[in-house]
């Protein structure tokens, strides 16, 4: 049997979207289970709306999320070039060939009379499609156009009464009545190839044998298989994966939150949990667990079990996968993902300060409180904003009885090394004052923090250290 090989080709028109990586990461996902190869190419004929630099993010944003390539863009290969503008003389090659054997001819409709054809067609209630007018023009009659300058497209002519069947690895067998389809533009009249005819020639020539994409060009495959046909090319294995839904069951939009991937990296997603997420878009492993790793995933993954469905785009089950991804991290791994977020907030001063051990367990105490990396910086202020005492926890403050525990905790606070110590001088101080503990507790945590409730004691008295602890108190003896 072959290798398997697959390609991912996006437009470098704007930054990776959802529906892309998802794209990606399963041709990703197909290759690396089945020991094939992944081809990364470039679909770059809109020249107006096409950038090097798109194409640069695009490819970021891949090896960000996780996936690389065997052959393509940055790697390079024997079926090069990658970029479509860098193929044209191949697609004038097999142009020729459709031109020479009749399959092809030169169309000069203006944009205008196609509109009005447009127009026509459906004030009759009828579909759209090509009226095949330049269909017999005769060689001389278009070198006499030609001659004066007239710059044609050059259509592929369409059989007639011709049933085309795709055998979708993902949606079973779908039909095409070839009468439902008008001669179609393979050439445009500045001579770049459209996607249709470009996309047919770079596959076969790079040997892809799946071909695995969006729901939205299954509509493109009739004509694709016509030009396979036409040029007796043999057809790859068709695989089209479901549309992504926002929450409200539309196509994804701006309106949904972020699109980009970029965007996601941005707000402090890990790589390995948008990988986990967008692999359960629209997949579904064979038992129960949700947290998988991308070996796990590859291992298991299979078109087989790829949904017909349409696949919703879930942000609480992201932001759940995300921090169940942070929660199994490796501590210095963690901390060093959390220190470009730590010095860059508006307390990088404070962190500056802190010793080894302090930082240490700032990070495993951030751990569990974030969704995000980019949560770090309000989960900050719990730490280092400067008390700003809450009515319920001036109330607190102000009861009778409040005072008395604050000095006796200024009074025994001994110098610490390990919070251990600090809950074990804390449950001293309750049970020598003869206080049920949340008189104690609450108190402390209203007179530090200003708040009556966040993370626990022991670790903010052991990250701010004993000068900073004492000094928060005598301050909010103020108050009381």
């Amino acid at each position: 049997m072959n290798k398997f090989k697959v390609r991912f080709a996006p437009s470098p028109t704007g930054p990776l979207h959802i529906g892309g990586a998802r794209s990606a990461l399963f041709n990703y996902l197909f290759a690396r289970h089945n020991n094939g190869d992944l081809v990364i190419r470039s679909e770059d004929t809109d020249l107006e709306r096409s950038r090097r630099e798109y194409e640069e993010e695009i490819l970021e944003s891949l090896k960000w999320l996780g996936i690389n390539w065997n052959e393509g863009l940055q790697v390079g290969g024997e079926d090069g070039p990658y970029r479509q503008t860098e193929r044209l003389d191949i697609y004038a090659e097999y142009t020729n060939r459709l031109l020479e054997s009749g399959q092809a001819y030169y169309c000069f409709c203006s944009e205008a009379e196609l509109e009005e054809e447009r127009q026509e067609a459906m004030n009759s209630g009828e579909m759209p499609r090509y009226s095949g007018r330049c269909r017999h023009l005769t060689p001389e009659e278009v070198e006499t156009r030609r001659a004066q300058g007239e710059k044609p497209a050059i259509r592929f002519k369409v059989p007639s009464n011709r049933i085309y069947v795709v055998d979708d690895l993902v949606r079973g067998r779908v039909s095409f009545d070839s009468n439902n389809i008008g001669d179609f533009i393979i050439v445009k009249s500045d001579g770049i190839p459209t996607y249709n005819f470009a996309v047919v020639i770079d596959d076969v020539l790079m040997g892809i044998s799946h071909v695995i994409r969006a729901e939205e060009h299954l509509s493109n495959t009739p004509r694709q298989l016509m030009i396979y046909d036409a040029l007796n090319l043999k057809r790859p294995e068709f695989a089209h994966i479901s549309l992504i839904l926002g929450s409200d069951r539309q196509k994804m939009s701006k309106r949904h939150g972020a699109t980009s991937l970029i965007q996601y990296r941005e707000m402090g997603y890990l790589p390995e949990a948008l990988f986990n997420f967008l692999a359960l878009l629209g997949w579904s492993p064979e038992g129960e667990e949700q947290i998988l790793s991308p070996e796990e995933i590859i291992s298991a993954f299979t078109l087989e079990r790829v949904a017909k469905n349409p696949a919703v785009f879930d942000l609480d089950k992201l932001n759940w996968i995300n921090q169940q991804h942070i929660k199994q991290k490796d501590h210095e791994e963690l901390k060093s993902l959390m220190l470009p977020y730590l010095q860059q907030s508006g307390y990088s001063k404070n962190i500056a300060k802190l010793n080894k051990t302090q930082l240490d367990l700032l990070v495993e105490v951030l751990r569990d409180r974030i969704v995000c990396l980019t949560d770090i910086a309000k989960e900050l202020e719990e730490f280092f904003a400067l008390p700003q005492y809450e009515a319920d926890s001036l109330e607190v403050l102000q009861a009778d009885g409040v005072k008395p525990v604050l000095e006796a905790f200024i009074t025994g606070l001994p110098d610490f090394q390990e919070t251990a110590e600090i809950k074990d001088f804390i449950k001293t101080l309750t049970k020598s004052l003869k206080l049920k503990p949340k008189n104690v507790f609450m108190p402390l945590r209203c007179a530090l923090t200003g708040k009556s409730h966040g993370p626990d004691l022991p670790y903010l008295i052991f990250i701010w250290g004993r000068e900073e602890t004492l000094r928060r108190i005598q301050e909010s003896l103020k108050t009381c």
